[in-house]
C-alpha cells in the first residue's frame, strides 16, 4: 500500500474546508484527485466514497446526541437513496472502464459540480431570508411540518444516484432539496438530518465501489490521513470563520472545477472566471444586502442604500468587486452582530 503525502496534504486542506463550512467533501476532493493528481475519475469516485463512509458517522453522531435529527425524514430518504446509490455503481460497471467511459464519468462529475455550486447559492439565499424572518417575526417558535413521503423518497433517489455515479450530492444537493420541501425545519435539524441520512447512502455506494468499482486502498488511506485531522481542525474553528466570504469562494472553486472537467480550455476558463468574479460577487452582495432588514442596518449604523448601490451599479462594469469584498468581509458580519444584539440575551 502506497501512501501519497501530497494527496494527504490536499486532503488536509479539503477536510479543513469541509469542517469549516459543513459542505460535502466529495464536491472538493474528487475533482482535486482528478484535476491535480490525474487520478482516473472512476478511482477518484470510488476512493473518495470509501473515505467518506469512514468519516460520515463521526459528524452525524454529534447531531444524534443533540437530538437534531428528524428520523422519519432519514427513513424516507434512505428508502430512495440506498438502492439508487447502488444502482449508480452498477451503471458505471455496466458502462465499462474504457477511456470513453472515464470521459463520461468526468462529464457527469462536471455537471454535478455545477449543480452543487448553484445549490450553495440557493442555500445561502434561503438561509439568509429565513434567518432574517425568524429574528424579526418570532416565527421560529412554530415548528410543525408535514412529512411528504413521495417527494422525500424522490429526493433521496436522485441524490443517491448522483452519489453513486460521482460521489457528489449527499452534502450539497440533498440538503437544498430538504430546505425547499421542509422550510420550517431549523438549520441544525436540516444539517443533522442530512448528515445522518448520508451515512447509509454513502455506505451503500462505498461498499458497491469496493466490490465492483475502482477502489484503491493506498489512495483512500492517503485521503483519510489528511482529511480526518483537517475536518477536526476546521470544525473547531468553524464558529470563527467569516462564512459570508468563504462560501462565495467555494462556489467559485466548484464552478472552476466543473468547467475544467467539462473540457473548457484554460484560456477560456481564465477569461470566464475573471469576468464572473467581477460581476457575480457584487450581484450576490447586492441581493444579500437588499434582503437584510432595515432594523439591522440602523442598529449597525450603516446605510443599506449605499451598500446595495455600490455593488449593484458597479457590477456590470466590474467596479463593484471591491465593494462586494468589503461587504462580505466587514459589513455583513457587522449586520449579523447587530441582529443578534437586537434579539437580546433572552432570545
Amino acid at each position: 500500500m502506497h501512501i501519497d503525502l501530497l494527496v494527504a496534504l490536499a486532503a488536509l486542506i479539503v477536510g479543513f474546508t469541509v469542517g469549516l463550512t459543513g459542505m460535502g467533501g466529495g464536491a472538493l476532493m474528487t475533482p482535486v484527485l482528478v484535476l491535480l493528481f490525474k487520478v482516473t475519475p472512476s478511482a477518484a469516485v470510488s476512493s473518495d466514497l470509501v473515505a467518506a463512509m469512514i468519516m460520515k458517522p463521526i459528524g452525524s453522531s454529534v447531531h444524534v446526541r443533540r437530538g437534531t435529527v428528524k428520523w422519519e425524514l432519514v427513513r424516507w430518504l434512505g428508502i430512495g437513496s440506498v438502492p439508487a446509490a447502488a444502482s449508480g455503481v452498477f451503471i458505471l460497471r455496466a458502462l465499462g472502464n474504457s477511456e470513453d467511459i472515464q470521459n463520461t464519468i468526468k462529464l457527469m462529475l462536471g455537471i454535478t459540480l455545477m449543480i452543487a455550486a448553484s445549490s450553495m447559492v440557493i442555500k445561502a439565499w434561503m438561509q439568509g431570508r429565513r434567518t432574517a424572518r425568524e429574528r424579526h417575526t418570532g416565527e421560529a417558535a412554530e415548528r410543525d411540518y408535514v412529512v411528504k413521503p413521495a417527494a422525500t423518497v424522490a429526493v433521496g433517489a436522485i441524490g443517491g444516484l448522483l452519489v453513486g455515479l460521482t460521489s457528489v450530492g449527499s452534502g450539497s444537493i440533498i440538503i437544498v432539496c430538504l430546505m425547499l420541501l421542509y422550510p420550517r425545519l431549523r438549520g441544525a435539524e436540516l444539517v443533522g438530518t442530512d448528515l445522518v441520512q448520508a451515512v447509509p447512502l454513502v455506505a451503500s455506494a462505498a461498499i458497491m465501489h469496493i466490490f465492483f468499482g475502482d477502489f484503491q486502498l493506498g489512495l483512500t488511506s492517503s485521503v483519510l490521513l489528511g482529511s480526518i485531522p483537517g475536518v477536526y481542525i476546521g470544525a473547531r474553528l468553524s464558529s470563527k470563520a467569516p462564512d459570508g466570504l468563504i462560501r462565495p469562494a467555494l462556489v467559485y472553486v466548484l464552478l472552476a472545477s466543473s468547467l475544467k472537467l467539462l473540457n473548457v480550455s484554460t484560456v477560456a476558463l481564465g477569461i470566464f472566471l475573471v469576468a464572473f468574479a467581477l460581476v457575480a460577487l457584487p450581484i450576490w452582495g447586492a441581493i444579500d444586502a437588499a434582503g437584510r432588514p432595515e432594523g439591522d442596518w440602523k442598529a449597525a449604523g450603516l446605510d443599506r442604500r449605499r451598500w446595495v448601490g455600490l455593488q449593484a451599479v458597479g457590477a456590470p462594469f466590474g467596479l463593484g468587486f471591491a465593494a462586494a469584498v468589503a461587504y462580505f468581509a466587514k459589513t455583513r458580519p457587522q449586520l449579523e452582530a447587530a441582529s443578534i444584539r437586537a434579539e437580546g440575551p433572552g432570545a
